[in-house]
């Protein structure tokens, strides 16, 4: 087996098995229809039947604009970063994020191959 990228590596314990990860990353002010954005790709993304959803709120980071947004101390806390993770089959999460496009007219979307850990029957993806 010829390994292709980092995630190949573990390809031959067939415990291992191929999916993708849609990463969403946004701001804490990003809304949609007067609730949270990520709330709103979330509702959706169970709605859709996906394996699962995960948001995470960063301490610091940046977007198109350059400016920093921070959680220390001194700083005023705005505008924080989020992180919307989601691991399903590529063509299941593809057809999400085309379904859904008015969702993710902001931030930054990205669909990575991934292998995911099957410890026991009936996991998924």
């Amino acid at each position: 087996m010829e390994i292709v990228t980092e995630a190949d590596a573990w390809q031959p314990d067939p415990r291992w098995r191929p999916a993708a990860r849609l990463t969403v990353l946004l701001g804490e002010d990003d809304h949609w229809q007067r609730k949270p954005r990520y709330h709103e790709i979330v509702r959706r993304a169970r709605d859709a039947g996906l394996a699962g959803a995960s948001v995470w709120r960063g301490m610091e980071g940046y977007g198109v604009s350059s400016r920093i947004h921070t959680t220390r101390l001194l700083d005023l806390a705005e505008n924080l970063p989020i992180m919307v993770m989601i691991i399903d089959d590529a063509e299941l999460l593809r057809e999400f994020v085309s379904g859904n496009a008015e969702l993710f007219d902001t931030g930054t979307v990205a669909l990575s191959a991934v292998q995911v850990w099957s410890s026991g029957a009936g996991s998924r993806p």
